[in-house]
């Protein structure tokens, strides 16, 4: 789910760079999206080392 999430914001994005649509808005919703993969995937790592 989380990865489908991330795709639909970076098509987004890159549509909003290609047609300069809702610029500030897309642009925060894929920081958004790359502060929670990075948890994600911290928080993967985490759970990996403890067993």
């Amino acid at each position: 789910m989380i990865w489908t999430i991330i795709g639909i914001l970076l098509v987004l994005w890159i549509l909003g760079i290609v047609f300069h649509i809702a610029g500030a808005f897309v642009h925060l919703l894929l920081v958004i999206a790359a502060i929670v993969l990075l948890f994600k995937i911290f928080s993967g790592m985490r759970g990996n080392n403890s067993r």
